[in-house]
């Protein structure tokens, strides 16, 4: 299992070269959709807001979920319900479908935690049929054609979302506010903790700590960070079909995971956005799509074990510029 990636306590560089990336990666995107089709970096930020949500139970927890889907696109129905049946404010249907997928995840995780490794996956697998067969049978879902046309509304009752750029601007400051609130609870007390239950939980037992607690509490926060991306999704996109809550989905957010770095912040983002450039790229060629996608990540895991991001920072250069790869 992947483990931190931190500054070397024994040699800091004078500058923060995480600083610097960082300021440079904020530069890029507040010009992006200067330059970029808004609409495709809108669905990368979704997808890497996703993707660092399932690295907090995964990455940091060490508990591997198939049934992601269920939080991103439970959350992604209940919004876009919320908004066009019941003609809510879009604030107010993004935190209907964050509170959603968080009931979602206190259930799934309530049964889910007593059990561990792939009994503890496929419990999550199973979950996830079921409420993929709910959204397909249920009356505010409808069925195989989803909920379109959802409107985007005005936020806060002033900004009009419908214009491409205050969405876009909207969408990065949920994108940012959710990756402060991972870095947050991962660098926090809770955090701490949870990694020490990752490595050896039976020590974490002996020490006193509750670990079903502490499992729950991260697979809650990590469905409620999940919908958060799915609820957003549902209004940049203006519809939520079956599709956001299939096993498929669940998937391609391990893929993004495990391509970019587990346990390590920036990973699950340049994943999320290599997998989305390379589906976008694809789409419109002749070659299919998930073979090349397969192609790919078997490629990754058999060079690049820790994730290209997690290569990188335990390779020489990264070591160099002050990095240090714990496992």
């Amino acid at each position: 299992m992947a483990g931190l990636i931190t500054l070397s306590s024994k040699e800091r560089p004078k500058f923060s070269v995480q600083k610097l990336l960082l300021v440079v990666g904020l530069v890029g995107l507040i010009w992006a959709p200067f330059f970029i089709y808004p609409i495709f970096v809108m669905k990368v930020l979704c997808f890497a807001l996703f993707a660092c949500a399932f690295n907090l139970l995964l990455g940091y927890a060490g508990l591997l979920s198939f049934g992601h889907a269920t939080f991103f696109g439970g959350a992604a129905y209940f919004t876009a319900h919320a908004v066009k049946e019941w003609g809510l404010p879009p604030e107010i249907g993004i935190l209907i479908g964050v509170a959603g997928a968080s009931l979602l995840g206190l259930v799934m995780g309530f049964v889910a935690i007593r059990r561990q490794g792939i009994y503890f996956a496929m419990i999550t697998l199973a979950l996830s049929y079921m409420f993929y067969f709910f959204c397909l049978q249920a009356a505010f879902t409808h069925g195989e054609d989803g909920i379109q046309s959802v409107p985007r509304g005005y936020l806060f009752g002033v900004l009009d979302l419908n214009n491409s750029f205050n969405m876009y601007y909207f969408v990065l400051a949920v994108f940012l506010i959710g990756v402060l609130v991972i870095w947050r609870f991962i660098n926090s007390p809770f955090g701490m903790i949870l990694k020490s239950i990752r490595e050896n939980e039976q020590r974490a037992i002996s020490l006193g700590y509750s670990v079903a607690r502490y499992k729950l509490g991260a697979f809650v926060m990590s469905a409620a960070l999940a919908g958060l991306a799915g609820a957003v999704k549902a209004l940049v996109f203006q519809f939520a079909t079956l599709t956001d809550v299939a096993w498929q989905m669940s998937g391609e957010v391990i893929l993004m995971t495990l391509l970019g770095g587990i346990g390590t912040l920036i990973g699950p983002i340049f994943g999320a956005g290599f997998v989305a450039t390379l589906e976008n790229y694809l789409a419109t060629s002749e070659f299919p799509v998930t073979i090349i996608t397969g192609i790919v990540f078997m490629v990754c895991v058999l060079l690049f074990r820790r994730g290209i991001v997690g290569e990188f920072y335990a390779s020489r250069l990264g070591r160099k510029l002050g990095f240090e790869y714990r496992r």
